[in-house]
């Protein structure tokens, strides 16, 4: 079988022309004696573009914003390759023209593409190009190969001998790049690159400057790094988004604005997302406002900046916050160095982790209730020692049940531990943030419980994770359910139209009860890879209630910090931008008009649903919380989360926030769980642009190869944006990813301006065509290919690709795919019954699916007003009405008269949560009123897993009798009995 290919985005692509006198060509340097030179007009070497044969690429979509750094290796492994077919050729006598014509091809990009990165310099581009124009294709080959190697091996990251042109250069340690990775004895330190950005320093000062700063280098220093220098600001952003092995920036002052090279897309992306365009700064002002852009693409990055004037007043400016120090000119170089590695230091220090370390190599005698401290029950034993020898020494050396000898406490932190929460709250861009040892499903527990009080209204999702509804159900809060869109055609949900989220806050406004409104908890993104527009969501949501608390369970999101797509939708991110937004005096302009415009918002005017309404800037309080499931996306131990904060109101919330927080946390947290939340930050700050990328780039090198395959997309394909997202929810009008014409640009101005996106990692794998549940093909999976998933519905499987992703995982799954469908054609083709057979079960998987039910509402008794027009209502008391199941609780079997004649009378009140997996959305609550359209539902399931439903004694219901003597009756006239006024009034005054 053809190994299928797995090749990204072709880089030519960033250096597109825009208007077509310019299409064929693109500026870059003179490659060598070989190449066909040209002059332009403005005194640049032109090249012309490769032809499609030379230069094969089938789509334009990650173009350096998602992996650069996929695309140069693959490059630079096809460079080598034509290399060896260029000695072959040359010593057959056969015609190397064609192959010229393709090195050429791939070295034009890929000569723009390394002045972004220190390796592999300009001294070895040199001779590589050098070599070519002299023919001399022996060496030319010999030179590209070791690139290609030492950038696929990332060996120049540990090796000085990856930077040597010499023979010593050739003895690459072999054995260094065929160590198994579990090895702990390749523990070189480690590498990063700095960009310098100057005015443009000729060759011998770059490399001059590149000296001097090795130089510098002691053997105590722990990081060694390599610099990169670029003359432009347009350049610096290119390397910012290109080069992943940079960690710090050195700002010159006196550098122009526009690039060597001719590069539209970065010019437009600079121009709309950045707001900086060459007209619109004066040079003195570059180095500050190329600081705040980097922070814009890169919050984590150090940016210094070197100064010649008057060094305290750009200290002084409003975005010198972007800049790590300023310097005054070049006079202390040894100062720059140690500023840089210091920089690093504290982004890779990890205060729990190290003391963990450190503790487990102190002798010490242990008097607590953790016998397995120390290992001592575990090695010294007859019968478990294969316990220590699997799991090795370290993990019961570092184990404890003390919080002294520098451990500190998870619910009391003093030392390491609020250090290392304080750098995840930089690093993930919070004010707070608390590490979670029982799984985000408790973190969300703490946060609901946190901020909700008994009967105030939290509008959220249904098909939120069940931990959230549990929460309500224990702090007493009334969920007030709003609907995400159905997608039928799947079995599942999506997200929560604006509209809808909208029109429920001004029912509420209408009936006087917006005050109770506490909080709108969202999943984003969801299951299926639903994003939000937090940003606008937030601004509208404020703009009717200016002190609600927003919720954003970021479960599988945590990663969201570290791409510039899904930063913006993220509930950190999209909080700091309405943060700036609403203290700047342009936003204040614009409410002023839009004031003056719309007046004082009637509830009852249908038109604000569909207008972009916008918040006093002087009554917002930006009340935002995340909670994350570390453990799903970034190198965490299961269970360990995050909760973030960004709360105007903290010191108001703080002390609840502990008291819930001390309520759902153990008081044995995992030691081991906490140092790789600790880990996971660490990781996250200074490579997770690079991963997280790259996992991106695998996800939508997946999609590509599945549904533009011709075998297997009659079976299998892998849904779209415009099969998860319907149009009226994308303005953009992207529809796929592989779309024609589609590029980073058209994607980033998706997820700007679209109401809701899809994640490219959460992939929904459509198996109903090949005549499978997807129950059935994840067991199959498993069972005979070993490929591990997670979610399913009806007809389709959910695969996500994360930072442990590779390109061979990804190349597995397609020959999995590719041998199941050509079985399936060799079957259907041979036996006409086996055929008939398969078409009506693709009918049942595909065509004859269960509409989705939404909620009907809360049964009278538990509402305090069964005529408001919300249906929000009480679920804690039916949920506890069942814990007296004899006494209160009725069980009635799915399919019979009763359960069909309770539902006619309004009768049928379901006592449980009832969750089908799949879906994995409660589609009972407790308190619900059943209807048909949920019963049908039920009975058309072929899943076997039900949460809090059990076939032989069928759904528990709460008593008929029971429920007319709980409903709360409104007082006279329809005003709220004493104990609800009284709650309100408390709440006022609160």
């Amino acid at each position: 079988m053809k190994t299928p290919q797995t090749k990204p985005a072709d880089l030519n692509d960033l250096f597109r022309a825009t208007d077509a006198r310019a299409r064929g060509r693109r500026v870059i340097r003179p490659l060598s004696r070989a190449n066909k030179r040209n002059k332009s007009s403005n005194h640049t070497i032109t090249m012309s573009t490769p032809s499609p044969k030379a230069a094969k690429s089938s789509s334009r979509y990650s173009i350096g914003m998602f992996s650069a750094g996929e695309a140069r290796c693959d490059r630079w492994q096809e460079l080598a390759h034509a290399g060896q077919t260029l000695v072959a050729q040359s010593s057959s006598g056969a015609s190397t023209t064609e192959t010229l014509a393709t090195v050429e091809a791939l070295l034009a990009p890929l000569s723009v593409i390394e002045t972004f990165r220190a390796y592999p310099g300009e001294v070895m581009m040199s001779a590589l190009k050098d070599a070519l124009g002299r023919r001399d294709y022996s060496s030319f080959s010999r030179i590209t190969n070791r690139i290609a190697k030492a950038i696929i091996t990332g060996s120049y990251r540990r090796s000085v001998n990856a930077w040597k042109l010499g023979e010593e250069g050739e003895t690459e340690g072999n054995d260094r790049l065929l160590k198994d990775y579990f090895d702990e004895g390749d523990l070189t330190k480690p590498y990063f690159e700095v960009l310098i950005v100057s005015d443009d320093p000729t060759p011998e000062q770059v490399r001059q400057g590149r000296v001097e700063l090795r130089q510098l280098r002691r053997p105590e220093d722990p990081f060694v790094y390599e610099a990169v220098t670029v003359p432009s600001f347009e350049e610096g952003v290119l390397s910012v988004v290109m080069n992943a092995d940079l960690q710090a920036v050195i700002i010159k002052d006196n550098f122009r604005f526009k690039s060597q090279f001719d590069a539209p897309l970065l010019r437009t992306y600079l121009e709309q997302h950045l707001s900086q365009e060459c007209g619109s700064l004066e040079p003195k002002d570059y180095g500050v406002a190329l600081a705040r852009a980097i922070g814009k693409i890169r919050p984590e990055l150090d940016v210094y900046l070197i100064v010649d004037g008057a060094v305290e007043k750009v200290a002084s400016h409003l975005d010198s916050k972007n800049i790590r120090r300023i310097f005054y000119g070049l006079d202390d170089l040894m100062e720059i160095h140690l500023a840089l590695l210091e920089g690093v230091n504290q982004r890779y220090d990890t205060p729990y982790f190290n003391n963990l370390k450190n503790y487990a190599r102190r002798p010490v005698g242990t008097f607590h209730a953790l016998p397995v401290a120390r290992g001592k029950s575990v090695f010294n034993s007859h019968w478990i020692r294969d316990f220590g020898h699997f799991y090795g020494a370290n993990i019961f050396m570092a184990e404890s049940s003390a919080t002294t000898g520098g451990l500190d406490s998870l619910l009391e932190p003093t030392g390491n531990i609020k250090t290392s929460q304080d750098k995840a709250a930089r690093a993930f861009g919070c004010q707070k943030l608390f590490f979670g040892t029982n799984g985000t499903s408790t973190s969300n527990k703490i946060a609901v419980q946190a901020i909700v009080r008994p009967g105030d209204i939290v509008l959220v999702d249904r098909n939120c994770h069940k931990s959230h509804h549990y929460g309500l159900v224990l702090c007493g809060g009334q969920p007030l359910y709003v609907e995400a869109y159905p997608l039928t055609e799947y079995s599942m949900y999506g997200a929560v139209p604006l509209r809808t989220i909208k029109k429920t806050l001004l029912d509420l406004k209408a009936e006087g009860r917006l005050d109770r409104a506490r909080m709108l908890l969202l999943t984003n993104c969801t299951f299926d890879g639903h994003v939000y527009n937090v940003q606008r969501v937030m601004e509208e949501v404020l703009a009717i209630k200016p002190d609600i608390v927003f919720l954003w369970d970021e479960a599988w999101f945590a990663y969201n910090r570290f791409s510039p797509f899904h930063r913006m939708r993220s509930g950190m991110g999209a909080c700091d931008v309405l943060r700036e937004r609403y203290a700047s005096e342009a936003y204040r302009a614009e409410y002023a008009e839009f004031k003056k415009k719309h007046g004082k918002l009637d509830p009852k005017n249908p038109k604000l649903l569909d207008t972009h309404l916008l918040p006093d800037p002087d009554a917002v309080k930006l009340r935002v919380y995340a909670t994350t499931s570390t453990h799903k996306s970034l190198s965490c131990f299961r269970q360990g989360s995050y909760i973030m904060v960004n709360d105007d109101c903290w010191e108001s919330t703080e002390a609840a926030f502990k008291e819930a927080f001390f309520a759902h946390t153990s008081t044995s947290p995992n030691l081991q769980l906490i140092a790789s939340l600790d880990i996971a930050r660490r990781q996250a700050e200074l490579e997770c642009y690079e991963l997280v990328g790259r996992s991106i780039e695998l996800s939508l090198i997946l999609r590509r190869e599945v549904n533009k395959h011709p075998l297997i997309s009659k079976y299998f394909t892998i849904a779209t944006n415009a099969q998860m997202v319907p149009a009226q929810y994308r303005a953009s009008g992207l529809e796929d990813f592989h779309a024609e014409g589609v590029s980073w640009k058209t994607i980033y101005d998706a997820w700007a301006s679209d109401e809701f996106v899809l994640d490219p990692t959460r992939i929904t794998l459509l198996c109903g065509s090949a005549g499978f549940d997807g129950t059935s093909f994840k067991g199959l999976l498993a069972s005979k290919f070993d490929i591990q998933l997670n979610k399913t519905s009806r007809n389709s499987v959910l695969l996500q690709t994360n930072i442990n992703n590779t390109r061979s995982d990804i190349a597995y799954l397609i020959k999995v795919l590719a041998d199941m469908s050509r079985e399936l054609d060799r079957m259907l083709a041979n036996d006409p019954e086996e055929k008939a057979a398969f078409d009506a079960r693709v009918k049942s998987l595909v065509t004859d699916v269960p509409d989705l039910p939404n909620f009907s509402r809360f049964h009278d008794a538990f509402r305090e007003n069964p005529r408001s027009k919300t249906n929000e209502g009480d679920m804690r008391t039916p949920f506890f009405l069942a814990y007296d199941e004899e006494e209160n609780c009725t069980y009635v079997k799915l399919h019979g008269k009763e359960i069909d004649d309770l539902v006619k009378s309004g009768q049928a009140v379901s006592a449980k949560f009832v969750i089908p997996y799949p879906p994995g959305f409660p589609i009972m609550v407790p308190g619900q009123v059943i209807t048909q359209e949920t019963i049908d539902f039920m009975r058309k399931l072929d899943v076997k897993e039900i949460h809090g439903y059990q076939a032989a004694l069928g759904l528990q219901l709460i008593k008929p009798d029971k429920l007319g003597t709980r409903r709360k009756k409104p007082g006279a006239k329809g005003k709220k009995n004493g104990a609800v006024q009284r709650r309100a009034i408390a709440r006022k005054k609160s």
